[in-house]
C-alpha cells in the first residue's frame, strides 16, 4: 500500500461512517387495530383503574389458600415446560448477542509450515532445496482482521430482528407460565368442588341409611310394604355408587397438580378439605390495555416486529458490502530465521462487493419478507380479536351464571323445605315412600347443581383472570430486553 492510499483510507472510513446512519427498510410501527371504546358485556363488573386493577403478580393469592399458593409457587420452580420454554428464551437471548458481535472486527490467527515438491531443479528465491530434490519448505505466521462496515443499515436491521425475536421469546415464556398457572388453579379447584361433592354425598349416604334403616323397622313392624325397603335400599346404593365413582375424578386431578409442579403422581397427595375458595371480585379493564396486558398479544406483536426488520436486511441485498481487511505477520522458507524483519509481510485496504446478477434471487426473498410481514401482521390482529372474545365469553358466563346461582338457590332452599316436610309426614304415617324417594332425588340434584354451578363460576373466573392478562407485566419484556447492552454501532 502506497502512501497515497494510507492518505486516503481514513478518508475513506469516514464517508462510510457518514453513510452508516442509512438504514434500508421500513421503520416498524404497530399495525393499526379496530378497538372498541369498552367490552359489550361490561354490564355489572367494576372498571379497573390504575390504583385498584387486578394484580399482575401473584394473582392467585386472590382465591386466599395457601395450599394453592404453595403448589403455584412450585410450579414456577419445578414445571418442566417451563424449563423447556425457559431455555428456548436463552437461545433467543444469545442471537441477540451473535447479532450484535457482528458489529465489530473480526480477528484470526494461523501458523503453518509446509513441504512441497514442484520437480527436481525446480526451485524459487523462497525454497530450500534438499541435495538437489526439489522438496521446499515454507513457514507462515499471520494475523487477519476483518470488518464489515454497516453502511445500508443491514446489520442493523437484523440485530432488530434478533431483539424482537428475543422480546417475542419472552413473551412466548411469560405466556406459557400464565397458561399453566391458570390449568393449575382449575384443577385445584374442581378437586376442591369434588372434595365438596364427595361431602355432600357421603352425607346422603348417611341419611338413606338412617331412612332405611326407619323404613326397615317399620315392616318390621308391619307399617309399610316391603317394596319401600327395597327402594331405601335401592336409593342408598345408587347414592354410595355415585360417592365412590368421584374417587377416580379427584385422584386423576391430583395427577395433573403433580406432573404441573414436576413430580411424579405418586409423590404428591392433597388431604381432602370441606371449605371451599371463595369467588373473587376482578375489576375489568379497558379493551386497550389488553395490549399491554396479554403476553400472547406481546409475542405477537414483538413477530410483526420482527418481520418488519427483515424486510429492510433483505432490501439491503440490493447494495454493494463494504469492509476492511487487515494482515499481517512474517513468511519465510527457513524455521531458523523465520521470525525476523526480511520475512514481515502486511496488507490493509477495502472491499467493496456486489452482486450483479443473481437470477432473482434477491427479489424473491424481499417478496418473501414482505408477504411474511402481512402474515405476522394478520396473526398479531387475530390474536388481539380472540383476546376480545376470550374476555367478552367468560363475562357474559360469569354475569349469567350469577344471575343463575341466585336462582338455583331458590331452588334448592325451596328442595330442602320440602324434603324436610315430607320426611315430618312420612314419619307421621301420612305419606308413602315414593313420595319420599321422589323429593330426596330432587334435593340431592338440586345439592349437586348447585355445587356444580359454584365450580363453573369458580373456573371461569380463572378463565376471566387469564383472559385479562394475568401476572403480565408488559414493563418486564422492556428490562429483560435491556440487560443485552446495546452495541457501540447504532
Amino acid at each position: 500500500m502506497n502512501l497515497l492510499t494510507a492518505y486516503r483510507l481514513p478518508a475513506l472510513l469516514a464517508f462510510s461512517v457518514a453513510l452508516s446512519a442509512c438504514t434500508l427498510g421500513p421503520d416498524y410501527q404497530r399495525p393499526a387495530l379496530q378497538t372498541p371504546a369498552q367490552f359489550k358485556q361490561i354490564e355489572g363488573w367494576s372498571q379497573a383503574k390504575p390504583s385498584d386493577a387486578l394484580a399482575r403478580g401473584s394473582w392467585w393469592q386472590v382465591y386466599g389458600d395457601a395450599e394453592l399458593d404453595a403448589l403455584v409457587e412450585r410450579l414456577n420452580v419445578s414445571n418442566q415446560n417451563l424449563a423447556a420454554s425457559e431455555a428456548q428464551y436463552r437461545q433467543a437471548r444469545a442471537l441477540v448477542r451473535g447479532a450484535r458481535a457482528a458489529f465489530y472486527p473480526s480477528l484470526s490467527s494461523s501458523a503453518a509450515a509446509t513441504r512441497s515438491s514442484q520437480g527436481s531443479g525446480n526451485t524459487n528465491s523462497t525454497s530450500f532445496n534438499t541435495a538437489g530434490s526439489g522438496i521446499s519448505s515454507s513457514y507462515d505466521l499471520s494475523l487477519n482482521a476483518a470488518w464489515e462496515l454497516d453502511v445500508w443499515g443491514k446489520l442493523r436491521r437484523s440485530l432488530e430482528s434478533s431483539r424482537a425475536g428475543f422480546e417475542a421469546s419472552a413473551a412466548d415464556l411469560a405466556a406459557l407460565k400464565l397458561s399453566l398457572q391458570a390449568e393449575l388453579v382449575q384443577n385445584y379447584l374442581q378437586l376442591r368442588v369434588l372434595d365438596d361433592q364427595q361431602r355432600l354425598l357421603d352425607a346422603t349416604v348417611a341419611a338413606y341409611a338412617r331412612s332405611l334403616t326407619l323404613t326397615e323397622n317399620q315392616y318390621n313392624a308391619g307399617i309399610v310394604p316391603k317394596s319401600d325397603v327395597s327402594q331405601a335400599l335401592t336409593q342408598l346404593k345408587s347414592t354410595q355408587a355415585q360417592a365412590i365413582d368421584l374417587t377416580w375424578q379427584r385422584a386423576q386431578l391430583e395427577h395433573a397438580l403433580a406432573v404441573l409442579v414436576g413430580v411424579p403422581p405418586s409423590e404428591l397427595s392433597i388431604a381432602k378439605r370441606e371449605q371451599l375458595p371463595a369467588l373473587p371480585e376482578i375489576p375489568v379493564a379497558v379493551p386497550s390495555q389488553l395490549l399491554e396486558r396479554r403476553p400472547d398479544v406481546a409475542a405477537a406483536e414483538r413477530r410483526v416486529m420482527a418481520a418488519n426488520a427483515e424486510i429492510g436486511v433483505a432490501e439491503a441485498a440490493w447494495y454493494p458490502d463494504l469492509s476492511i481487511s487487515a494482515s499481517g505477520g512474517y513468511r519465510g522458507s527457513s524455521f531458523a530465521d523465520w521470525v525476523n524483519l526480511p520475512n514481515r509481510f502486511w496488507s490493509l485496504g477495502p472491499q467493496l462487493a456486489l452482486t450483479l446478477f443473481d437470477g432473482g434471487a434477491r427479489s424473491a426473498e424481499l417478496e418473501r419478507t414482505e408477504a411474511a410481514y402481512e402474515q405476522t401482521v394478520a396473526q398479531y390482529r387475530q390474536t388481539v380479536l380472540d383476546s376480545f372474545r376470550e374476555v367478552e365469553d367468560f363475562l357474559v358466563q360469569l354475569r349469567v351464571q350469577q344471575q343463575e346461582a341466585a336462582v338455583q338457590q331458590e331452588a334448592l332452599d325451596a328442595a330442602r323445605e320440602s324434603l324436610r316436610l315430607v320426611e315430618n309426614q312420612y314419619k307421621a304415617g301420612t305419606l308413602d315412600f315414593n313420595s319420599v324417594v321422589s323429593v330426596q332425588a330432587t334435593a340431592l340434584s338440586n345439592e349437586r347443581n348447585s355445587l356444580d354451578l359454584l365450580g363453573s363460576r369458580l373456573l371461569a373466573s380463572v378463565q376471566l383472570i387469564a383472559a385479562l392478562g394475568g401476572g403480565w407485566h408488559r414493563e418486564q419484556l422492556h428490562d429483560q430486553a435491556a440487560v443485552e447492552q446495546r452495541p457501540l454501532a447504532e
